[in-house]
């Protein structure tokens, strides 16, 4: 293919349409963003189209249960909303993951820089740009939950207190400096790649730690919900947690992107990765093992012994009990490593479901006094409050998947950064 170097950097002279048209990976990309878009109309269209009651329709039928039906509708919101009675979302859940496991292999990478480890240093451009593309995909999903309309009040009435505004510089900074680190790696600017190294390992984990330890601190704050205030360390069990996913994610993309162009470097890259894999999930596995050691004690029989458990033991099969014993065993099979890495994949997405959901399905403080917060501290939970997604939010989320393969394809098919770079 045709090249031209620019600024330093080789760019493939390729046609927007031999790109956007017959790319059939870009195919895979379409599908998931056409189901994301059908997703988008209809939650828009909840929130915007519905036929709402008003107070002028109260004067006209006092008394009227649909309108009274209807004004809770219009204050409270239906489906996959934000409701006041279960604030977070699926939505919560895919921007943590998505943030988290981009953040964790862009972190990971920066430290094989720095020890400089060769193999992952000549892999490094890939590895960046797929966190980068997680990222994105994390922001997209959280702006569907901030509702993408409204976004500009952040900006004509801002609360520099909120949790998205804690947030915002940190991207701002954060996403230029990946940017910044993809550029050296592409221009061969080896000896100025090794010294920014340092840098943007140390900011990189500045910006990682306090975005674990805002959203640590967002969950804190919600005191009805025993499950994330009485949790021990959040803030490091959200790192835990998401470096254990970010490995299993490097092991999947090296078994795609390199398989078949050299199967010794491929072998030895995941042979090196299992590594971090395996210490990780140990960890996440000692973590989980003594946090309900300290969690509130009814919340910990809800979690281990009601209507929970099925999920959260579903949840350690797959992200610890399996992995552990594929990886472990020392098993020079690919396909072994490939099947630990997409079990604690969704293993570790399911923990993060349970942990997002389960806060929200049994409040156990009475801080207002009435509503869904209605039981004492210690009080026998009756009922629980748990709302299943829509397929409109659910859309959303499977449709984020386009955006990771859109931003690398559209990429690599420029800069080639799935190759594997000598240094």
């Amino acid at each position: 293919m045709a090249k031209r170097k620019i600024a330093g950097v080789e760019v493939n002279q390729l046609s927007l349409k031999n790109l956007f048209v017959h790319d059939r990976v870009l195919y895979i990309a379409y599908g998931f963003l056409l189901l994301a878009l059908i997703g988008v109309i209809d939650v828009f269209f909840e929130r915007y189209f519905l036929v709402s009651a008003t107070a002028f329709d109260a004067g006209l039928a006092p008394g009227s249960r649909e309108v009274a039906d209807a004004m809770r509708e219009a204050v409270f919101g239906h489906g996959g909303e934000v409701k006041r009675e279960a604030p977070w979302s699926l939505y919560i859940v895919n921007y943590m993951y998505m943030i988290y496991v981009g953040s964790g292999i862009i972190f990971l990478v920066a430290l094989a820089e720095l020890f400089d480890i060769i193999l992952i240093k000549k892999t490094a451009a890939g590895f960046l740009t797929l966190g980068l593309g997680m990222i994105i995909a994390g922001l997209f999903t959280i702006m569907m939950d901030l509702n993408v309309f409204h976004l500009h009040w952040m900006f004509l009435s801002p609360r520099v207190d909120s949790g998205m505004w804690l947030m915002l510089p940190l991207y701002i900074v954060y996403i230029p400096l990946i940017l910044f680190e993809i550029y050296l790696l592409l221009s061969h600017h080896e000896n100025l790649a090794k010294k920014m190294a340092l840098p943007i390992l140390i900011i990189s984990l500045l910006v990682e730690f306090i975005e674990f330890y805002v959203q640590a601190k967002l969950f804190d704050m919600n005191s009805a919900r025993h499950l994330w205030t009485t949790y021990p360390l959040l803030t490091l069990y959200f790192m835990v947690s998401a470096f254990t996913a970010s490995a299993a994610v490097m092991i999947l993309y090296t078994f795609l992107i390199y398989r078949n162009t050299d199967r010794t470097k491929c072998a030895t890259l995941m042979e090196l990765i299992k590594n971090i894999t395996l210490y990780s999930v140990i960890t996440l596995g000692v973590y989980e093992a003594t946090a309900y050691l300290f969690i509130d004690k009814k919340w910990a029989e809800i979690i281990l012994f009601g209507d929970f458990k099925f999920y959260f033991y579903a949840y350690l099969l797959l992200a610890v009990a399996i992995p552990f014993t594929l990886l472990f065993k020392d098993m020079t099979n690919s396909i072994a490593k490939v099947f630990a890495s997409v079990s604690i994949i969704i293993g570790t997405y399911l923990g993060r479901m349970i942990f997002v959901y389960g806060g929200n399905a049994y409040p156990m403080s009475d801080r207002f006094g009435v509503g869904f917060e209605k039981y004492g501290e210690y009080e026998q939970v009756k009922d629980i409050i748990f709302f299943m997604p829509p397929w409109g939010e659910v859309a959303i989320v499977i449709g984020s998947l386009g955006i990771i393969i859109l931003v690398y394809r559209v990429i690599d098919s420029f800069f080639s950064v799935s190759m594997m770079r000598e240094h």
